[in-house]
C-alpha cells in the first residue's frame, strides 16, 4: 500500500486557561500562610507591585488598580478580552482538559500545591498526584477527585457511594469502577468503607487473595481474632494453632490504617482563616487579614507608555500579572467570606449550640446556594479554618453524610461521631459499652438507625479502642 499526505479536519472543545487563570486558582485553595508567602515572593519578583501604607481593603486595593489601568488600556487590551472571572470559577473544574494525559502534558502549574512539597506531604495531595499520572478519562477524573476530597484523615471514605455519585455527576456502578482504582493507589486500601475492605484490598494486591482462609478471617472474624477466640476458628477452619498463628502474624503486617503515615502526631498550630462571633443574636464573619499585605500597583505603571524595546514586553506582562493578582486576591476572599456564610446558614444549629446540632451538608448544597461549581467550594474549603464559639474547626468539618431517624428526618455523621465520644468517655470503666449496645442507646434516646458495624466504623475513625481494649486500660 502506497503512503500518502492527507489533510482532515478536526472539531474539538478545550478550556484554554491563561497562565493568570491558573494563578488565580492555586490561590484557592492555599493556607492562610502559604497565601502570605506567596504575596511576599510577588512582591519580591514584580516591580509594578507595592504594598500599600495604609491599611486599605482588598476592594479598595482593586479599585485602585483598576483606575491606574485605565491610563495603560492601551497595554492591557489582551487582560480585558479574557472571559468574566465569574465565568470561569462557575464552569471551570479541575478536569479543565478534553484531552488525555496521554496527548499533552500536564504543565507544572496545574499540579496541586501538596502534591509538591517533599516533606510531610498530605494524603489527599498524594492520591491527587496518582490520579494526575492516571491514564483515565476526564469523567473518571472527576469521580476520582470527589472520593480523594472525601477520604478522612485515617485514610478511609467518609461519604457513601450514593453522595459521591451526586457530587461527581455519575452513577454508583461509575463510581464503583473508580473506587476500586483508588483503593490501589499508594497507600493500598485507602478511601476503604471498612478495616476489612481495606485489608482485603491489601490482600488482593499481595497475592494472598487465593488462600481461601486468609479471606475468611479478615471478611468475617477480625472480631474474633481481636477478642482471642481461637479454638472456634481452628475447629471451623480445620486448622491447628500453629497454622492459624502464621494466619495472624500475616494479618499484623497489614494496615488498617493506611492514612495513618501522612498524619503527625506533633501538634499543628494553625491560624484561622475566618472567625465568627455571636452578636446580639446573629452571628457575624470577619476574615483574618492580619499579616496579608495590602497591594497596590506601584508608580512605575505611569511610566510605561515611554517604554519601548525589549522592555516592552516583559513591563507588560509585569504590569499584567500584578493587576491580576490583586483582583485574584480579592476574588479569593470574597469568594471565602461568601462560602463561610453559606456554611453559618446550613449549619446554625452547630454554632448555636455545638457539634451535636452539626446537619448533613455536601459541597452541593453550598455551591447551589452561592452560585459557584463545586470545585471551588473545594478548593476555598482546602487548608482552610475558621474559629467558632466551640473551637476552632476545618471548613471541611461542616461536610458530613447524613444518617436516617425514625422520624424520616436525618443527622449529620460529625453528630453521631460526637454523641459517641461522649457515651464512651461517660462510661463505667468496668464496663465499657460495646459498638452493639452504643448502637441501642442511639437507637432508645435518638431514634437514630444506626448498625453496630457503622458504630465501629466511627469509633474506628475516632481513635477510640474497642471495648475489650478499653476494659484492659483500667
Amino acid at each position: 500500500m502506497a503512503l500518502e499526505l492527507r489533510q482532515q479536519l478536526k472539531l474539538s472543545q478545550q478550556l484554554v486557561m491563561t497562565p493568570q487563570l491558573q494563578q488565580a486558582i492555586k490561590l484557592l485553595q492555599l493556607s492562610r500562610l502559604e497565601l502570605m508567602e506567596t504575596v511576599q515572593q510577588e512582591l519580591l519578583e514584580n516591580p509594578f507591585l507595592e504594598e500599600s501604607a495604609e491599611s486599605i481593603t482588598p476592594a479598595d486595593a482593586t479599585e485602585a488598580a483598576e483606575i491606574r489601568s485605565e491610563a495603560v488600556e492601551a497595554y492591557d487590551k489582551e487582560l480585558a478580552t479574557n472571559a468574566d472571572w465569574e465565568d470561569y470559577l462557575g464552569d471551570f473544574s479541575s478536569t479543565s482538559r478534553q484531552t488525555s494525559s496521554r496527548d499533552a502534558e500536564i504543565p507544572e502549574e496545574m499540579t496541586s500545591f501538596e502534591a509538591r512539597l517533599t516533606s510531610r506531604p498530605s494524603l489527599d495531595g498524594h492520591l491527587s498526584w496518582q490520579l494526575t499520572l492516571s491514564s483515565i478519562t476526564e469523567e473518571q477524573r472527576t469521580i476520582g477527585e470527589v472520593i480523594i476530597g472525601n477520604i478522612g484523615s485515617n485514610g478511609y471514605l467518609q461519604a457513601t457511594m450514593e453522595e459521591i455519585a451526586d457530587m461527581a455527576g455519575a452513577t454508583v456502578p461509575e463510581v464503583e469502577v473508580m473506587l476500586r482504582r483508588v483503593q490501589r493507589f499508594d497507600p493500598v486500601g485507602v478511601a476503604a468503607r471498612s478495616p476489612q475492605e481495606c485489608l482485603l484490598v491489601q490482600i488482593e494486591v499481595l497475592g494472598y487473595d487465593r488462600d481461601p482462609v486468609l479471606v475468611e478471617l479478615v471478611r468475617e472474624h477480625l472480631e474474633d481474632l481481636e477478642k482471642r477466640r481461637y479454638k472456634p476458628l481452628c475447629r471451623k477452619f480445620r486448622i491447628n494453632m500453629d497454622d492459624l498463628k502464621e494466619y495472624i502474624d500475616l494479618i499484623l503486617t497489614l494496615d488498617p490504617m493506611p492514612g495513618a503515615s501522612f498524619g503527625s502526631s506533633e501538634p499543628q498550630y494553625v491560624s484561622p482563616d475566618v472567625f465568627v462571633h455571636k452578636y446580639d443574636g446573629e452571628f457575624v464573619i470577619i476574615l483574618n487579614e492580619e499579616g496579608l499585605p495590602s497591594l497596590q500597583l506601584s508608580d512605575i505603571v505611569d511610566c510605561l507608555p515611554t517604554v519601548s524595546g525589549p522592555d516592552k514586553d516583559y513591563f507588560q506582562e509585569k504590569m499584567r500579572s500584578a493587576s491580576w493578582l490583586i483582583k485574584s486576591l480579592h476574588q479569593r476572599q470574597r469568594t471565602l467570606y461568601k462560602v463561610m456564610e453559606s456554611i453559618v446558614k446550613y449549619q446554625r444549629g452547630f454554632f448555636e449550640e455545638g457539634v451535636t446540632q452539626l446537619k448533613p451538608l455536601i459541597l452541593k448544597d453550598i455551591a447551589e446556594d452561592i452560585g459557584m461549581h463545586e470545585s471551588t467550594v473545594s478548593r476555598i474549603t482546602t487548608s482552610k479554618y475558621v474559629s467558632t464559639p466551640h473551637g476552632i474547626f476545618e471548613l471541611k468539618f461542616f461536610f458530613n453524610s447524613a444518617i436516617g431517624m425514625d422520624d424520616g428526618s436525618s443527622v449529620g455523621s460529625e453528630s453521631v461521631k460526637a454523641l459517641i465520644r461522649q457515651l464512651v468517655q461517660g462510661e463505667d470503666p468496668r464496663r465499657p459499652l460495646s459498638d452493639e449496645r452504643i448502637g441501642e442507646i442511639l437507637k432508645e434516646k435518638l431514634q437514630l438507625n444506626i448498625a453496630r458495624r457503622t458504630v465501629a466504623k466511627y469509633r474506628t475513625a475516632m481513635d477510640i479502642p474497642s471495648s475489650s481494649k478499653r476494659k484492659s486500660a483500667f
